[in-house]
């Protein structure tokens, strides 16, 4: 019989809990717990994706049937769909925000590499929108009949992770979102033709950066008068 950690167990053991832990004081995420910690919530919640769980009672179904093992895994003594959906509403998500974007730093420099012909960092910038259900996630009003959020992304192509991700109501225009992304100098920016703004386009290169976009079919342009070269 195997007597040592469960494969979770040794999974999460990668993760940096002090600097977690950081964050966590940061922001006053254990204020006033006394079981179910912001750690017990994070584990939970990458057990719930692991395992592919489709809402919060599915996962607590899986959880319940191992919750012998619960705290060898990491969950605290006893995890409850009340507990965690209340942390799930009231602790801040910067904390979980500000921790993946260190894991993200981390990994990228982990991936980077001179094999891409362009000088420079190259990115590419798009949303997705994901349905939701209307009668669970009625602030996220997008129509009549049906919720959602829109999840924006800076793709960082040469590393193949995100360098950026900004969730908003379906209802947010894409090209307002693009006030926000940290441009970097000298840096690609690629885009489809859903961002056509030149206002905010031109501010790339106030930043020394560089974009890339589609044309729309009833895009008006000329082409400027250039001295020849003697």
């Amino acid at each position: 019989m195997n007597t040592g950690k469960y494969i979770f167990a040794q999974m999460v053991e990668f993760l940096p809990q002090r600097v977690f832990d950081g964050f966590v004081i940061k922001y006053a995420g254990n204020k006033y717990v006394k079981h179910f910690s912001c750690w017990n919530q994070l584990l939970v919640m990458i057990f719930g994706q692991l395992t592919n769980r489709d809402s919060l009672h599915d996962l607590i179904v899986a959880i319940d049937a191992h919750s012998q093992k619960s705290y060898h895994l990491g969950f605290g003594k006893s995890v409850t769909r009340s507990n965690l959906s209340k942390a799930n509403e009231k602790r801040d998500s910067k904390i979980f925000e500000d921790s993946s974007y260190y894991l993200i730093d981390i990994a990228r420099k982990k991936r980077a590499s001179n094999d891409f012909k362009i000088q420079g960092k190259v990115y590419a910038f798009d949303s997705s929108t994901i349905d939701l259900c209307l009668n669970v996630f009625w602030w996220a009003k997008f129509r009549k009949t049906k919720v959602g959020i829109k999840l924006h992304t800076l793709y960082d192509i040469t590393t193949q992770i995100p360098a950026f991700i900004h969730i908003t109501n379906a209802t947010v225009n894409d090209v307002s979102v693009m006030d926000l992304i940290p441009y970097e100098s000298r840096a690609y920016y690629v885009f489809d033709r859903g961002y056509v703004d030149f206002k905010r386009l031109y501010n790339r290169t106030k930043h020394s950066a560089y974009f890339v976009i589609r044309a729309k079919k009833n895009l008006q342009f000329q082409f400027p008068q250039m001295n020849p070269v003697n």
